[in-house]
């Protein structure tokens, strides 16, 4: 006897507050949560399939609410993680699209998988990784990345993306270039049994060196990570945030150059094309926005690249913050600073 395909779970006019860390409110016409493949290809197998506007939603961990939605929300909730193959090189483990990151990745490590630590903490779901090339602590999703599988919602057709096919840059990929054209399902990485702990970043190494750990396990990178990011960064279950809200600006040389003449302290780290990347939290911290507010949303006092809700913010509060913050260090620095949520 045949079963018929998982059906998509509807909701009419659904609240989207609880479906974003930065607690905004907003609504959606449409409301439709997917929990298996089967359901987006249910989905899609109506001739109309689901007409602009759209979206795509996994976590809500790098989204800002700008009022409701008229269209319809896809929550992506595919769940699913397993080891693919492994060979003498690496291991390559596959991830539902609707699998929360930081779960997934300390999964990875409780294995005896390395690679994926110093992206512990990170909010979201596996899915979002890959569109945003989510990065930390001197690591980027990209260069742990196998593959992944993604659905055209124009057509319904389904497509194998590999590394050069995504288009991979900083808080960059094709799947932001062209937003709620492909819905990922599932995603694959490659973990290379060769493994070196990366803690060339300074906090990572300071906090190891707290701890007298001289030759940290995957695990303890991991442990080291969770320590920082808790210090530093707000709990989205305690005060409404999307993490990082602005993304470290990258400048020619010769414009670093003369900004250090003016900063000599300005943090700057070299790129392999002899650009440089600004600390975009230094910038802000030193155009005075560090600890202040603007209404219902701040700056937040341990670090000045997250923006807290303080209570009762909507999208239009932190769209007013966010200009009059990057007026503010371009002004002072002639650099703009860029968002990295993305705005709805």
């Amino acid at each position: 006897m045949s079963t018929s395909p998982a059906l998509p779970h509807r909701v009419e006019d659904a609240d989207l507050s609880a479906f974003n860390t930065f607690r905004l409110p907003g609504r959606a016409a449409h409301l439709i949560r997917l929990t298996s493949i089967d359901a987006v290809r249910s989905l899609l197998a109506d001739p109309a399939g689901i007409r602009p506007p759209r979206l795509v939603l996994g976590g809500g961990s790098n989204l800002i609410l700008n009022g409701d939605f008229a269209g319809t929300v896809l929550k992506i909730e595919i769940g699913g993680r397993q080891l693919l193959r492994a060979d003498d090189e690496a291991r390559i483990v596959e991830a539902g699209a609707g699998e929360n990151w930081h779960d997934f990745v300390r999964w990875t490590l409780a294995q005896g998988w390395p690679g994926l630590e110093n992206l512990s903490l990170i909010p979201g779901t596996v899915g979002a990784a890959p569109i945003q090339n989510i990065g930390a602590y001197g690591l980027e999703m990209a260069e742990h990345f196998a593959s992944l599988d993604a659905i055209n919602l124009d057509d319904g057709s389904e497509r194998v993306f590999d590394a050069p096919a995504c288009r991979f840059g900083y808080r960059d990929s094709v799947f932001k270039q062209q937003p709620d054209r492909w819905l990922v399902t599932r995603v694959r990485f490659r973990l290379p049994r060769a493994w070196q702990p990366l803690t060339r970043y300074a906090d990572v190494a300071r906090e190891l060196a707290v701890q007298g750990i001289e030759c940290p396990s995957a695990l303890e990178v991991s442990d080291a990570v969770i320590a920082i990011r808790r210090r530093k960064l707000p709990d989205p279950a305690e005060i409404g945030n999307a993490g990082s809200f602005f993304k470290n600006p990258v400048v020619d040389a010769d414009a670093c150059a003369r900004l250090l003449l003016a900063h000599p302290a300005l943090p700057h780290y070299p790129q392999p094309d002899r650009s440089e990347k600004l600390a975009a939290g230094w910038l802000i911290e030193q155009a005075g926005w560090k600890g202040r507010d603007l209404g219902p949303v701040g700056c937040y006092e341990r670090q000045a690249l997250v923006l807290v809700n303080r209570g009762g913010a909507t999208g239009a509060d932190v769209q007013r913050i966010a200009r009059r913050i990057q007026d503010d260090v371009s002004a002072r620095f002639g650099v703009m600073l860029e968002p990295e949520p993305v705005f709805v």
